[in-house]
């Protein structure tokens, strides 16, 4: 079992497949890239850059080789739950990409298929599998801030707002929250450790099909309050700060840590009440890979993944609250 890999299919060429998950599962220990499918024609070719050894032109073709044991899902947002089931059903563990599905009943649905079809499943969150997070948990149970008054996030990039983009797609499941605030959202309730009591959230919108190209938000928990921002309009940036009693720790690539031109390295700071320096400290890591192989060993032992279903339904009810807010 020690040398035992888990054997990945890839549904659809997206970029973030190639950029992100097969560089992952190359330096995975315990999972390989086996197969790739593409209903547009370039899975021979993304097969053959990527060193997939199979490759399919329909997904229903993959899902049916039993020399694959679980599949990436980076597809369409409104693509993610129809797959995920569909792979269940074919005895394939899924990774799927964030947000696992675009409402809290899909998501019910998806982890009511993997217990009956004994597979496990994990919404693609890759950021938390980073070392800079647990570090930043422990300095938070250490008391080094005291307690936690608020907890500030930003993730943003520009995007052209004329484009075919799927992410300025409505019926796609596009959207800036459901894009990159999610990380924001699931960020503060991880570190937080609790449900939000209340939400409110305000958009800017497209004109043409209402889809929210950045928003500000607020979450009130019962002692600490946190206010997120994400957007397609702004330039490039990824953060969080959580404030308390004693002081504050700022984690300055906290999303993305694999984008810091500096070495790829996630960087937390610690600062006292005087917003003094009183320790920096630079992690290295990649989280997709960190990622792959806790799903993978998950796969391997037989048991639910760190990140699990019930976990995915909470982040979810905290985002369909936000869009209700925004109307």
């Amino acid at each position: 079992m020690a040398d035992k890999k888990v054997r990945f299919g890839i549904l659809s060429t997206a970029k973030i497949a190639e950029k992100q998950l097969v560089p992952a599962l190359k330096e995975a220990v315990n999972a390989e890239l086996t197969a790739v499918a593409s209903q547009s024609g370039k899975e021979k070719e993304a097969a053959q850059r990527w060193g997939a050894p199979f490759h399919y032109d329909d997904y229903r073709t993959l899902l049916k080789d039993p020399d694959i044991d679980a599949v990436y899902i980076p597809l369409p947002n409104s693509l993610h739950q129809k797959w995920a089931i569909e792979a269940m059903k074919n005895g394939k563990h899924v990774l799927l990409e964030k947000p696992a599905a675009l409402n809290s009943d899909d998501i019910i649905a998806i982890s009511s298929t993997a217990k009956e079809y004994n597979v496990q499943w994990m919404e693609a969150f890759m950021y938390q599998f980073h070392p800079q997070h647990t570090y930043v948990k422990k300095l938070i149970q250490d008391g080094e801030i005291g307690k936690i008054k608020r907890f500030r996030s930003h993730f943003s990039f520009p995007m052209d707002l004329t484009s075919d983009n799927i992410r300025l797609n409505k019926e796609l499941g596009g959207g800036a929250l459901f894009d990159v605030g999610c990380y924001c959202v699931h960020a503060s309730r991880d570190l937080l450790d609790e449900e939000p009591l209340k939400v409110f959230s305000n958009a800017r919108k497209l004109t043409e099909d209402g889809v929210d190209i950045s928003s500000t938000s607020i979450l009130t928990f019962e002692e600490a309050d946190a206010v997120i921002d994400c957007s397609f309009d702004e330039p490039p940036s990824n953060y969080y700060e959580v404030i308390g009693t004693k002081g504050k720790i700022e984690v300055l690539h906290a999303f993305r840590p694999d984008e810091n031109p500096d070495q790829g390295e996630g960087i937390v700071i610690l600062k006292d009440l005087n917003n003094q320096i009183v320790n920096e400290k630079r992690l290295g890591g990649n989280p997709y890979t960190l990622q792959v192989e806790h799903f993978a060993d998950c796969v391997l032992q037989d048991k639910e993944p760190r990140y699990n279903g019930e976990k995915s339904y909470n982040n979810m009810k905290v985002i369909e609250a936000l869009y209700r807010s925004q109307g």
